[in-house]
């Protein structure tokens, strides 16, 4: 199985890995105890569930190390395994439940952007069940339940391993132009709603904000700033279509930052962004673009989350015109790696604004789900190198060869390079914008990834 489709198992230690690697491939290979941290270097098998096989790679329990320790190096052997694998099996403990170190490595498989398939295991029994529930905070979809020790639930994870061999990575990639991603299941569910979070500095209005879109006095409100401490999700339709609308605790500097109460605020706010597809980020117009502002956008961007900019108070501002275009320069000036931000002037009081706020926040969906072909890619590069070649170092021209979109939300390209490391910064960014520009993705999070393509005949005499 040269080219199988590879399935990493990775979790906390003790959640059962070693356990189902065994019943994948039929045969005890891998050692199985009670005790945390047997398992330490990946282990790799033809794994197979009726007429479907792939190689199957079983990992050392995720931890929290230094990356010196014994631990910590455990751990980079498993995030390897994360990136060469088609799919990761990221497991729980459904006797345990979700525990902390299960969120934090959740967050950082969603960050990968790699697909991901939460599994649930020791769930045999009542006492398994409400464990694995707690599993769909987690963000990565519905859980699959299931008992490797006792062979259950193996039809379900059967199902779920099948639907991502059957992804095409190439989808869209017809014709010329960009069209919406399809790559995520959740995404052709007409039924699941937009998840919309409000952000912002404490006392900029998002919680009017949201009663207004809503129509109704959902939120408390009120000059005091802090009111809201935990993050509230509100389902609401307009125009036949279905958003989620998550309001947040306001978020101040972090040396500002003193209460407990108020760090957890904040913690949930963060998990709000994580969970989020669109982000609003409302800023007072009387006192716009602060520090913490341009903090809270450059963190969206890092999350690569779609992201808006909602002008809040705009009732207060005079010269309101003039005052938008500078505002909207000042955005580009301030966050060029969000170029084309969409900034849309409104007013939670009076309801001014609404309705672009709303047509912003569908468009920078849209756009953050754009695949572009790979026809259309390496056209628009061929004409990018013949502009301006990418520059000598150390008396050797760089050679990009060719280019690919790997995946969307955000949208992010592989480009094929002769010497990755040594591209400068600028070209780099000279690329991105240019995609910014050609296939029109004003705004959101862009990922440029180079690679280097090894050399068929380097090992050859």
């Amino acid at each position: 199985m040269a080219d199988a489709f590879e399935v990493a198992l990775i979790g906390r230690p003790n959640v059962g890995k070693s356990t189902l690697f065994n019943r994948l491939v039929g045969k005890r290979l891998a050692l199985v105890d009670d005790t945390p941290g047997v398992t330490r270097d990946r282990r790799k098998g033809d794994g197979r569930i009726g007429d479907l096989e792939f190689t199957v790679v079983d990992t050392a329990g995720l931890e929290d190390a230094d990356p010196g320790s014994l631990a910590g190096r455990m751990r980079a052997q498993t995030e390897e395994a994360v990136r060469n694998a088609d799919l990761t099996l990221f497991m729980i403990d459904a006797r345990v439940g979700v525990t902390p170190a299960d969120e934090m490595f959740a967050a950082i498989l969603r960050r990968t952007g790699r697909p991901v398939v939460l599994v649930a295991n020791k769930a045999e029994g009542r006492g398994g069940m409400a464990g694995a529930m707690e599993g769909f905070e987690l963000g990565l979809g519905d859980p699959v339940v299931l008992s490797a020790e006792h062979g259950e639930g193996l039809g379900d994870l059967r199902q779920a391993i099948e639907a991502h061999m059957r992804r095409e990575p190439s989808a869209g990639e017809e014709g010329g132009e960009a069209v919406p991603a399809e790559a995520d299941e959740e995404e052709r569910d007409p039924d699941r709603p937009l998840q919309v979070a409000i952000i912002g500095r404490p006392n900029a209005g998002k919680s009017t904000l949201i009663n207004t879109l809503i129509g109704e006095d959902r939120l408390l409100t009120g000059p005091e700033a802090g009111i809201t401490r935990d993050s509230i999700s509100i389902d609401w339709e307009r125009g036949g279509r279905k958003f989620r609308l998550v309001d947040t605790a306001g978020m101040r500097r972090k040396s500002k930052i003193q209460e407990k109460l108020e760090k957890l605020s904040v913690g949930d706010s963060l998990r709000s962004i994580q969970f989020a597809e669109v982000v609003v980020l409302t800023i007072d117009a009387t006192q716009p673009f602060d520090k913490q502002d341009l903090q809270l956008a450059d963190l969206v961007e890092r999350e690569g989350r779609a992201i808006v900019v909602a002008l809040d108070k705009w009732d207060l501002v005079t010269d309101q015109q003039n005052r938008l275009r500078e505002l909207r320069e000042e955005a580009d000036h301030a966050l060029p790696q969000l170029g084309g931000l969409a900034v849309v002037a409104v007013s939670g009081l009076t309801g001014q604004g609404i309705d672009k706020l709303m047509t912003a926040i569908v468009k920078a969906y849209d756009t953050w789900n754009i695949r572009v072909s790979t026809a259309a890619l390496n056209k628009w590069l061929e004409r990018m190198l013949q502009d301006h070649p990418p520059p000598a170092t150390s008396g050797r021209r760089l050679k990009l060869r060719y280019m690919t979109q790997s995946k969307a939300r955000p949208p992010t390209f592989v480009a094929f390079c002769s010497r990755p490391e040594a591209l400068p910064e600028s070209y780099r960014r000279y690329l991105v914008n240019g995609l910014r520009e050609r296939f029109d993705l004003a705004g959101i999070p862009i990922r440029l990834v180079l690679r280097k393509r090894d050399n068929p005949f380097a090992d050859k005499d």
